[in-house]
């Protein structure tokens, strides 16, 4: 069910869709493929908005999905992608066959991402399969609603949850299979993947399968 997905550094993804490459926050990308079908971004911090990295993937036929306040920041990019759509938390859309759902991204008593600004994190459905990426988060009510088959989630701790706060919030949505996200680079040391896993109930399968 993960073979499709690539974990490369803090959030960033690839999913695939048949033949079709799904990217999520492409930061620090250490080759330029120029092949997206589409990008998802979560929302405008450098370590997820990252132009320069839009730009090793992206081609003249990319659709950027992007949170509605970001609507200013496209233009840094607009000349890279085919198209640019937007979206707003708790949302269901689909995009040129891509089925997506929304779901507020925030943090709960500190201010790196407050709610108000509108940020998400997606859940992408492939194959009947839904995978939650959960952006930058703490373990809201809005994530604790969340049903999903896999749980890409943030473990690094200071701007979302830390390991076992995201663990938590697996073992009560219980997908069946967890991915911890955005450790080991600006924040988190790798150390935090394995707290995660040690977490999480032995009845959801942890894979860790970042990259770099």
């Amino acid at each position: 069910m993960t073979k499709d997905i690539e974990l490369f550094t803090q959030n960033s993804i690839k999913i695939m869709e048949g033949d079709r490459r799904i990217y999520i926050d492409p930061f620090q990308m250490r080759r330029e493929p120029k092949n997206a079908d589409f990008i998802l971004i979560t929302h405008d911090h450098h370590d997820h908005f990252s132009p320069k990295d839009i730009e090793k993937v992206a081609c003249e036929s990319t659709i950027l999905i992007v949170p509605e306040a970001m609507v200013e920041k496209t233009k840094e990019v607009e000349h890279l992608v085919g198209s640019i759509c937007t979206v707003k938390p708790g949302e269901m859309y689909t995009f040129d066959g891509l089925r997506l759902e929304t779901v507020a991204a925030y943090n709960i008593g500190k201010p790196f991402h407050p709610k108000e600004a509108g940020w998400v994190g997606y859940i992408v459905i492939i194959a009947g399969h839904r995978i939650y990426i959960a952006g930058d988060t703490d373990e809201t009510a809005e994530a604790l609603d969340v049903i999903c088959d896999i749980a890409m989630v943030p473990v690094g701790g200071t701007y979302t949850m830390d390991a076992r706060e995201a663990a938590r919030l697996v073992n009560n949505i219980r997908p069946k299979i967890a991915i911890p996200t955005h450790y080991g680079s600006i924040v988190g040391s790798k150390a935090a993947a394995e707290i995660f896993r040690d977490s999480v109930d032995m009845s959801i399968r942890v894979e860790i399968k970042m990259l770099y």
